[in-house]
């Protein structure tokens, strides 16, 4: 089986996965992310696609496993966006660390499941630039009650 980490370069993988960055929207109270040195902190970001948040509820109660896995894609993928808006090219983005905050049940226990799914696409997209040190953290609640927030620090290569 051919992966998409078998072609070129991450653009092209990401097309390969049928997938394209977001165009993301710029908000009036925080920006999506900021470079401090070589740096660059993205904001927390939602599974928005489309300006349309793809989900809403608590894991482990509404929200399937593989539901939140897949919402979890969705806001790594606005992630990579605003990497993108920092450096300027897919290419040269590299994730250093990765937050998945899961809105989820006391007794889930699954939040790294979910975040793997994050993991994976960018590991799928970026090659070795997408492996990253990640902590994954069970909250009682994420804004507009969506069930997966991510925030990452990156570089550019």
């Amino acid at each position: 089986m051919t992966s998409a980490a078998d072609t070129g370069s991450a653009s092209d993988r990401l097309q390969v996965l049928g997938m394209a960055l977001p165009e993301l929207r710029d908000n009036p109270y925080y920006v999506h992310h900021r470079s401090v040195g070589s740096s660059i902190y993205i904001s927390g970001q939602l599974p928005y696609e489309n300006g349309e948040l793809l989900g809403q509820g608590v894991v482990g109660r509404e929200v399937e496993l593989e539901t939140a896995r897949e919402l979890a894609r969705h806001a790594a993928l606005n992630a990579l966006a605003a990497a993108v808006q920092a450096v300027g090219d897919l290419d040269r983005v590299r994730i250093v660390q990765m937050l998945v905050f899961v809105a989820s049940t006391p007794d889930f226990g699954e939040q790294s499941t979910v975040a793997n799914a994050a993991s994976e696409l960018l590991i799928e997209v970026l090659g070795e630039n997408g492996r990253h040190a990640r902590t994954a953290i069970g909250v009682a609640g994420l804004p507009l009650n969506t069930p997966v927030e991510i925030q990452m620090v990156c570089t550019a290569v």
